[in-house]
Order: structure tokens, then sequence, then C-alpha cells
């Protein structure tokens, strides 16, 4: 789209829908014609489905054949730049215009019109006396504060029948209401004062804000040592954003932190700000979509996929822990939201914050490259200041058979004990044992779909692939030799080690935080809060405690694996272990008593180990910087990862070999192509998977050449080709 076409009644207009089509389809505008823009519903064979006008249709048959437009739908039309937002995100990912649209268009009820409806909420009464299922039905009312469900919406939630809701309408505890189907949002005033700031939060504060107010393109890395109020300065950014009239996003790296973080912005602005991740309803999701593309969304808080909703008038992006995996977009449309938040910002003229305690090495070479601004927030926030670092040199610890807590470690754990402090072990794999070998024949128990290795989740009774998801009961005897009691647990994850806790401090209060423990956001909140105040000792935790949290009362935190991130071929495994690490030990000492991080390593000279004890990350990175750059990989290179799939194992080998064989576009751009080989996990799903890596200059057009060489190979039956730019991982 560029200029604004409108089409009258009758004329040949060219939409583009969500269907896996290759082309813009051609029909005749509808009664009343339409504009550029508009979504509509056409025809398409028997079936009706979701398109927008992309621009004029095609001329040169007989416009007699033309199938009508059967409605303009009642919401915002497309803007120019959010066509121009999803052609260039099409292009950069080879990604077909079709699927990015169903990407901007995940919202059920679009063509929907206007309408009152029925729904519910909390009256604020609760009766004195309930079952447990209407309990369950009161649990998710409290979970969402002031949010309308339908009847349908809140039985399943609560995972009960319509019967148990009615009931509960008629004891009084619900308020059944007639209301429009999509309302705006309360207004937020950024007129409220926050919370006062240190001399070097303002400083941060004022530059943010006149970026902000320029109304132009700016993008900032904000970089403050866990603790130091990145929040706060960001939110005044925000301030100056809503004060403009202009729309601000949010986005979050994990669900678990939503609940905390929209509290902070109830407190600093008045209300409740729209939300779009996966914990929503559907409902909410269709209310979201709607207002925010009608300007009644002033601030939206989102997982990576809110990037691509309608705004109308988008200023500021605010992308916090943006060093986070999470960010990268693994299956469907393969990108990174944090590269696209700069993307979209600079078409909009909006202000993009990148926060970060360790930013990614690609935020740090734009930045040293004075592609990005940079600020910096040394401190911890009032008195709280920043935890000692120390190794524990597991060669030199006496620790007994299937034990990983070192003498050393549970010695300190003992001391915040009778200190009343807390304590966090941390380590970074779920479940209970990544590897079950029988000790009889030597099988180790695998997925039956995919070539992974089952883990076992003593909690639950089972084994699960983490690869699809495929989860077994627990066997009493080997699958492979049938011998039982020989079955055994190889390595340690969460649940082992607060098996381990639980038999060394039988005392004390044990709390495990791991995704996968949790039914419901709900559950895992209520658990972070009951941590917060004092409700544990020691807590045992994966990656998601690294994120985020705020526990007063925590002085250690023990790193039980400093090495697990180390291993293996990933280019960026140094950058994330340092990332991980750090930000695991910025959970200690985050009030007014100091805090300490031990890491149990068998590396204790290792570089990154090092660095991350030194606190010297500028070293780090320069180093880092040095030998990404000598080795031509990102940021200083270009690499695109093909993983082909198929049931059949001899049919994706013999078109990655047909591939390599026919690679002439790529060479043609200076480009190295890696491969045929199987991936490394080689089979996911019942789906065998060949990988090919790409390799090309930063400046070599690896799009182009891609799409010329991929274009000799048409793909036929099961086959799939997934092309990732830019791959973050390389399973």
């Amino acid at each position: 789209m560029s200029d604004i076409e409108q089409f009258p009644a009758g004329a040949r207009v060219g939409v583009l829908t969500a269907q896996p089509l290759d082309r813009i389809l051609t029909y005749r505008a509808p009664e009343g014609g339409c504009v550029q823009g508009d979504y509509v519903e056409v025809p398409l064979g028997p079936r009706k489905v979701l398109g927008v006008v992309w621009g004029p249709g095609e001329g040169g048959f007989d416009a007699s054949k033309l199938r009508a437009v059967i409605r303009v739908l009642d919401v915002a039309p497309m803007r120019s730049e959010m066509a121009e937002f999803l052609t260039r995100v099409g292009d950069y990912t080879l990604t077909p215009m079709a699927q990015m649209l169903r990407l901007a268009t995940r919202a059920p009820g679009l063509s929907d019109p206007p309408s009152m409806r029925k729904v519910l909420k909390a009256s604020g009464h609760r009766p004195n006396r309930l079952t447990d299922a209407r309990a369950k039905v009161m649990d998710v009312l409290m979970d969402h504060p002031g949010v309308c469900f339908t009847q349908k919406e809140l039985g399943d939630l609560a995972g009960v029948s319509g019967s148990v809701v009615k009931g509960l309408v008629k004891l009084g505890a619900i308020r059944e209401e007639d209301t429009p189907r999509d309302m705006p949002y309360p207004r937020l005033d950024p007129s409220l004062p926050g919370k006062e700031l240190t001399e070097d939060q303002a400083v941060a504060a004022k530059q943010l804000t006149d970026g902000v107010r320029s109304g132009r393109y700016g993008t900032t890395l904000l970089r403050g040592v866990t603790g130091a109020g990145k929040t706060e300065v960001y939110l005044e950014a925000v301030a100056a954003c809503l004060r403009k009239g202009r729309q601000a996003l949010v986005l979050l790296p994990e669900i678990a932190l939503t609940a905390e973080f929209l509290k902070r912005v109830e407190e600093r602005f008045g209300a409740r700000p729209a939300e779009w991740h996966s914990g929503v309803t559907m409902t909410e999701r269709r209310r979201c979509w709607r207002m925010v593309g009608q300007g009644e969304a002033q601030l939206v808080v989102g997982a990576r996929s809110a990037l691509y909703l309608p705004f109308r008038d988008l200023g500021l992006i605010i992308v916090d822990e943006e060093h986070d995996s999470s960010y990268k977009q693994e299956d469907g449309v393969l990108y990174s939201a944090r590269d696209m938040a700069v993307m979209r910002a600079s078409i909009c003229d909006a202000q993009v914050v990148l926060a970060s305690a360790t930013p990614s090495l690609e935020t740090w070479a734009n930045c040293e490259a004075g592609k990005y601004k940079r600020i910096e927030l040394t401190s911890r926030y009032g008195p709280a200041v920043m935890p000692e670092m120390r190794a524990i040199d597991m060669r030199q610890e006496d620790l007994p058979a299937q034990s990983w807590i070192s003498p050393t470690l549970k010695a300190a754990v003992r001391l915040r004990i009778a200190r009343g402090e807390q304590s966090l072990l941390f380590i970074n794999r779920r479940g209970y044992a990544p590897v079950t070998i029988c000790r009889a024949c030597g099988h180790q128990i695998g997925c039956d779909h995919c070539d992974a290795r089952m883990v076992e989740h003593r909690f639950q009774k089972r084994l699960v692939c983490h690869q699809c998801g495929e989860t077994k009961p627990m066997p009493d005897a080997c699958p492979e030799c049938e011998v039982e009691g020989k079955l055994a647990p190889v390595g340690p994850g969460v649940e082992r080690l607060a098996e381990e806790v639980t038999a060394a401090f039988p005392d004390a209060r044990i709390a495990v935080l791991s995704s996968d423990l949790f039914g419901s956001a709900r559950a895992l909140k209520e658990q972070i809060e009951l941590i917060a105040e004092g409700g544990a000792d020691i807590i045992i935790g994966t990656q998601l405690v690294a994120k985020g949290h705020n526990f007063p009362k925590l002085t250690l935190v023990g790193v039980i694996d400093a090495d697990l991130g180390l291993q293996g071929s990933d280019l960026r495994a140094a950058e994330r272990t340092f990332q991980l690490i750090r930000q695991v030990a910025g959970r200690a000492g985050r009030a007014e008593t100091p805090g300490v991080a031990l890491l149990q390593t068998f590396q204790p000279e290792h570089p990154v180990i090092r660095a991350i004890l030194a606190g010297k990350e500028e070293q780090f990175w320069k180093a880092e910087a040095s030998e990404r750059q000598a080795a031509g990989v990102p940021p200083y290179g270009r690499l695109a990862g093909i993983v082909l799939s198929s049931p059949d194992i001899q049919a994706v080998f013999d078109l990655g070999a047909e591939m390599a064989r026919r690679s002439e576009p790529l060479h043609q751009i200076g480009a190295q192509l890696f491969g045929p080989a199987p991936a490394p996990i080689a089979r996911v799903r019942g789906r065998h998977r060949v990988r090919l890596l790409v390799k090309a200059e930063k400046t070599a057009p690896i799009q182009a050449a891609l799409k010329r060489w991929l274009a000799q190979f048409p793909i036929k039956g099961d086959m799939r080709v997934s092309v990732d730019i830019d791959p973050q991982s390389f399973y």
C-alpha cells in the first residue's frame, strides 16, 4: 500500500486473504464502495473468509465473472504503515503475505457485527459456603479483577459446567450485565505522580522522555544492573508518550511477569492497561485488537505477538529483558520480536527502549556502532548493593554420590536459615532427571515420536518429551529388556534437587518454581507472592526465577551447575550462560541486607566463569565480539538455517542433497552452504529433519539469494521447508 485509494461500487479491488494462497485475489467492490486497507469478508469457493483490500484488482478479463466483496467489516481499516510493516517482515523472514496477515489478525470474531451481549463479572459478594466447583469459579474471578466473561469462558477457565456459573449468579456472587461486545479501556492518567527517582534515574528518564517528545524514531539501550529501577525509568517514557496522545506497547518475555507489572502500571497511571498474551480470554483478545485499532487502548502490555496489533498511532515500544531468547518465535513465522520492534518503530516514527541488565551482543554491537543510544544505571535503587560473586570449585569438594549440593553451599544455606533469610538454588533443568537408563541393558528411554530422551517428572509420576509434549506413565520394567526394578535416573533436575534439599534441611520451608508445576498463571502468581512475603526458606527454581522477580528476604543464590550452558556448539552458548547466571545472581540482596551468589563449577578458570565473577561485563562483550567478528557470524555476519522435514527419511535426504548440488544462487553472493546433515534432534513428532546452514557477509543480499535458490525446488506432499533468518537455536 502507498497512497490510500478509494474504490466505488463495482470497481476491481485486490484482496489479500489469510488463506494459503500465493497471490492477491480480485473482486468487485461492494455496494457503497470500499477503501484501501478495509477489512472485508469475501467469498472463496463455498466459504466466507477474512481479507484486506490491498489495492486495485487485476484487469484483462471479464468483470462480470468477478465475485463481489460480501461486506466491509466494522473495524478500523489497516493503516498503510501496518501494511508496510507486514510486507517488510515478510520480505525479511521469507514468509508469504497470507501467513503475515494471519499473524496480524489473531483475534476471534473480527467479522461479527457490533452487538450487545450478556457478560458476567464479580459482584464483590463471596458466599460463605462454597462447593469446590463454585470456589474454582470465584478463584478465576479473583485472578481477573474487573474483567467480564461470557458464561462459557468463565466455565471453561474454571473447568466447571454452565450450571455452576448460573448457580453463583442466583446467589448474587456474580453479576450479569448487558454490554457492547467491545468496550474502550479505562483512560490512563499520565499526570499522576510516579515514584521518586534517584539522580541517575532522573537523568535517564529525561533522556527517554526527550526522545518520545521529539516524535522521531530512535532506539535506546537502557542498561542497568539488576534492581536498578529500570521499570520506573521507562514508565516515565510511557507517561510522556501518553501525554502526546500516542499509544505505547510494553513487551514482556514471560506471562508470569505480567501480573506484577500490571499492578505497577495501575499504581502509576490509575487504571489497568490492555493485555495481549496467551493467558487472556478470546473475548478480551478481540476487544484488545479492535480497541487498539480505534485508538481506545493507550497502553498494551503483552507477549511478542502484540507487536502485530493494528496500532492507530504507536509512539513507544519497550522491550523489557531484551536479551531473552523467548522473543524469538521458533514456529510459524520465524522472527525476533526485538528486531521487528525496531523495524516497526522506524516505520511509524516511534521510540524503542531495549531494557536489560545483560544486553544481547547484537544490541551491544549496535550501540558500539552508534546505531543505538545507550543509557546506564550503575547502582541499585535505595540502600541495596550488588551481590558478592564467588565460585565453589567442585574439584575440591567432598560430594557423595547422587548428591549435587556441595558442603560449602549447604553451610551457606544453613547460615541464611538461622538468620531468617531466604536462599535460592538454581538449576536450569525441568523435571526430576534428564535421562532414565536401564541398569540391566543400558537402554535410555526415548520418545516414540522424537529422537529425544524422555524426562522423568516424578511429581507427576510421568515421563515427558520436552520436544513434542508426549507423556507416558513411568514404567516399572525396562521397555527394551523388560527387566523390572532396574530403571535409574541419571543427572539432576529441579525436582531431584528438591528431594535432596528436603533430606538435607528437613525443617525448612521449601518452594519449587518451575513452569510445568503450575496449572495456571494464577497459581504461579500466588506462589511468587507467597515467597516474596517470606513464606519459604529455600527456593528451588529453573530459569523462571531469573526474570524480574523481587524477593526482599533473598540473600543467597546458589547456582548448582554453572557449567551446564557452556557445553555444545551453539555460537551463543557463552553469551547465554553469562546472561542467565548474572540475571539469577541478581535476585540476591535486592533489599537492605547484602547478598552473595555462589557458583558451583568444575571449570573456575573458564573465561565465562571468570568474567561473571569479576563483573567485567564490557571486557566480556569485547572478547565475545572479537571472536564472533573473526568467525564472521552474527552480529558481524549473516546466517540462515534451513530445515527440511518429512515422515519419509529418504525424501528429506534426497531433497537436501539436491539443494546442495544446485546452490549457485548462494555462491553468486559469496555465501557458503553447510550440509545437508541430520538435525541435532533428527526426528520430532514423527518427522525426520535435515538441516542446512547458509553463511554470508553482513552486507550480502541473503534473502534475495535464498528466494532464487529455493524457487528451484517445488515442495510437494508431506515435505516441509522452514527458513530461519538469524537463527537463535540450532536443534
